[in-house]
């Protein structure tokens, strides 16, 4: 038999037998796709969460408080050195600057600060931090050396919220891990309980196929193609279920959730989680499959 009569013959034979049995193959693309819909929703919560860090690392402002008699030109010396550092622009700003802001940002009750005849805010230098180095060991390694410094009172870059931000973030990817390990390991064994009837149900084929010497991989062949089918048609199912459920948070309908999505839209890379469910959708069934063969018809 040539490679492409075997080709065709594997082809049919899978499909032949899902359409024979289609309640055990809907079992098994049913479980493979709940997994993977657990995999994508982790990994819109992944993008959003690296969304939000971002966006809050992109506004983080390193700000140095300068002692009032602080030298002006160690003072410029200290800003050409951020600027130098950090890569973000350096502004000066004073303390009649400072108590602008203040009486601004406390709207009415503010008013009470505006006939203040002294004013106890300080100089400060505030660092706008780009992306490339707002990496939290990076601002806490900068911020005590600069706050070594004489003419310096104090340094402030919102590093607590930046820390347990950063600890959040590993925290859910773990869990994240460690749930998709389970469901993971989980859908194996249906997938693989779920072609043990279609195996049994196909045993005197099968014993037929090795007394006329069919090969192991001539048997195994179209149980392998079963289940990368499966995870084909999975893949497929929890992508739409996936896409669906971001488009309904991103509408008008999804107030209810509106937490989950960043400026209007859900963060995703949609080419590049439809390959990674695909991915694993087959590679699931192939191994549900493989699992299923090799253990229990040991051909």
């Amino acid at each position: 038999m040539s490679t492409r009569a075997k080709s065709v013959y594997f082809v049919r034979t899978a499909l032949g037998s899902m359409v024979r049995s289609p309640f055990v193959h809907v079992i098994a693309i049913a479980s493979l796709a709940l997994a993977l819909v657990g995999y994508g929703l982790a990994r819109l919560a992944s993008g959003q969460l690296d969304a939000l860090v971002a966006s809050l690392g992109g506004q983080v402002e390193f700000t140095v408080y300068l002692a009032p008699d602080a030298p002006e030109d160690k003072v410029k010396e200290l800003e050409a050195a951020l600027t130098q550092r950090t890569g973000g622009a350096v502004h000066r700003v004073s303390p009649a600057q400072a108590l602008g802001r203040l009486v601004e940002e406390l709207g009415d009750q503010g008013k009470a600060l505006e006939g203040m005849n002294d004013n106890p805010l300080p100089w400060s230098l505030e660092v706008a931090v780009p992306a490339a180095a707002r990496e939290g060991g990076q601002l806490e390694a900068l911020a005590e050396k600069v706050r070594g410094l004489s003419f310096v009172t104090g340094v402030d870059y919102g590093q607590e919220a930046l820390a347990r931000l950063a600890m959040i973030s590993r925290a859910l990817k773990l869990a994240g891990l460690v749930a998709f390990a389970l469901v993971f390991l989980t859908t194996v064994i249906i997938v693989s309980a779920t072609l043990q009837l279609a195996i049994f149900s196909r045993r005197e084929e099968i014993e037929i196929q090795k007394l006329v010497g069919g090969t192991d991989r001539f048997v195994r062949m179209p149980f392998l193609i079963e289940g990368a089918v499966q995870g084909a048609v999975a893949a497929l199912v929890s992508f739409g279920l996936v896409f669906a459920l971001a488009r309904y948070v991103e509408s008008s309908h999804g107030d209810a959730v509106a937490f989950l999505r960043l400026g209007g839209q859900v963060a995703a890379d949609w080419p590049r989680l439809g390959a990674e469910q695909l991915g694993l959708g087959v590679g699931l069934g192939l191994l549900g499959s493989f699992v299923a063969v090799r253990r229990f018809l040991k051909v």
